[in-house]
């Protein structure tokens, strides 16, 4: 008697690219990753389907939620081209962090979403360990995301990432607090670690018109490669801004990310104010005077396209920005006063 229970020409999940096994085994391999990255409120178990985070655990009495959600953009091109994969899981939960802290909180959990055509379980493990490498930074808790293998969708080792994170601040603490912003008030910057993960688009553009290969001696860097210098990952500022911003000490801050310092600072401040920057007051990181002669970039596009070396703006009362400035200098930033608020 013939079976005809299983056709012998039956098609299959696995035949049509998608390997659910390999799924399996990636959670099985990252696992520990998302264990580390433990904190009250939050377990880090992987696995159901949805992540629980119990906010009276964290310490909260009257907490507002915010969230925020972005990718690394074409950043990424440039680690699939080289296979250098550990580094932009911390640009991922730096881009998604660093907008919540914008608004005065600290991220709690995060979520991953990484979607590519055919899963190879030792690259993927490596961008999400990553992933959690970002979220230690953050203090934040890895607690779930989601695999997608979707053939047709992305070609050869082309894969796609996004993160989205969940922060909270007590009611009363939310930023900006527009209301006490003044004249006067101080413009305090923090330096970035590079390009961060904006930009990227003219970026490869620069370095194509350069002659440069991934792997030649980066013309800015000692010591590393093109690829290396330029996946340099976004600085994730958690722990060295949340003391501050709970001491009250800050009235506005912007994350400095596409449309640079020009177009990200006046989204902190109210209307009848302007930021009055003054761009000689700092020495721009080597990695953009590169790109700037090398490119032939303008100016103004090279201040909308980057953020120069200024990875986040804080409004300050003045009387209070020397003291800043040595906290933030005493947990291993670099900061100046950059400016200062006038009426609009």
């Amino acid at each position: 008697m013939t079976d005809t229970s299983r056709p012998q020409d039956g098609l299959t999940y696995a035949g049509a690219g998608v390997d659910i096994d390999a799924g399996d085994a990636l959670i099985d391999r990252i696992k520990p990753f998302a264990k580390a990255t433990r904190r009250p409120g939050a377990d880090a178990a992987l696995g159901g389907f949805g992540g629980a985070f119990d906010l009276k655990a964290a310490g909260y009495d009257d907490p507002i939620l915010i969230s925020g959600t972005d990718g690394v953009g074409t950043k990424l091109r440039i680690a699939i081209d080289t296979g250098k994969l550990d580094t932009v899981g911390i640009d991922l939960v730096a881009m998604c962090v660093n907008d919540v802290l914008a608004q005065g909180a600290e991220p709690l959990f995060f979520l991953d979403y990484f979607a590519t055509g055919k899963l190879e379980t030792h690259k993927a493990a490596e961008v999400i360990k990553g992933i959690a490498a970002g979220c230690t930074l953050a203090g934040c808790a890895l607690i779930g995301g989601e695999t997608a293998e979707m053939p047709g969708m992305y070609e050869g080792d082309d894969f796609d990432l996004a993160g989205f994170v969940v922060g909270a601040v007590e009611r009363s603490a939310v930023m900006p607090h527009l209301d006490h912003m003044q004249a006067g008030d101080s413009l305090v910057a923090v330096a970035s670690s590079g390009p961060h993960s904006n930009g990227y688009s003219l970026i490869r553009k620069v370095v194509e018109r350069s002659g440069l290969s991934w792997s030649d001696p980066a013309p800015f860097a000692n010591g590393k490669t093109l690829a290396e210098a330029l996946l340099e990952p976004t600085r994730i500022y958690i722990k060295s801004l949340l003391p501050i911003i709970k001491a009250g000490d800050i009235k506005g801050l912007a994350h400095i990310t596409g449309g640079g310092l020009t177009e990200n600072t006046p989204r902190m401040l109210p209307n009848h104010l302007k930021a009055d920057i003054d761009f000689d007051s700092f020495e721009r990181p080597a990695v953009f005077g590169w790109l700037q002669e090398t490119g032939g970039i303008a100016e103004a596009e090279l201040r909308r396209a980057f953020n120069c070396g200024v990875g986040l703006v804080l409004a300050v009362e003045s009387a209070k920005s020397a003291g800043v400035i040595e906290a933030l200098t005493a947990s291993g930033e670099t900061a100046w006063v950059i400016g200062a608020l006038s009426n609009g």
